[in-house]
């Protein structure tokens, strides 16, 4: 029998993020060793930022996004953002829910520049060698 070609129309998903991205898909493992290495971070962080202002964005967003950039090639942050507008696999990595908006190329782009001159890129980049290594 022959489908019908009609849209759902539905206005809402019940189905979780989590549950979209297979089981053994090989970003899980990174996303794992990237959220470990984030998570011992979180100190040096929260040094970086003041308690007043503006939210920026949060540094643990901008590094998984600046990741999935690197990983999937994509030249432009203006790309990503796109590609984050649309792509579960991408919103599901960074941390970002079905719903949440998506920030625009510039700010994202001052947010992590000004944070990537900061001696944190270079901790980041030790912690995720030091335990990838150790798990693979």
């Amino acid at each position: 029998m022959r489908g019908t070609d009609e849209t759902s129309g539905s206005l809402f998903s019940y189905v979780d993020l989590e549950a979209r991205i297979p089981a053994r898909h090989p970003l899980r493992k990174i996303r794992q060793v990237v959220n470990e290495a984030l998570a011992s971070l979180d100190a040096e962080f929260e040094a970086l930022y003041t308690d007043f202002g503006r939210p920026s964005i949060p540094p643990e967003r901008l590094i998984r996004a600046s990741l999935l950039q690197i990983l999937f090639s994509v030249r432009s942050e203006r790309q990503l953002m796109e590609q984050m507008q649309y792509n579960l696999l991408f919103r599901w990595f960074v941390g970002l829910g079905i719903d949440d908006a998506v920030w625009v190329p510039t700010v994202f782009t001052k947010n992590r520049d000004r944070l990537l001159t900061t001696e944190m890129s270079r901790r980041f980049c030790r912690m995720i060698t030091s335990r990838s290594t150790a798990r693979w």
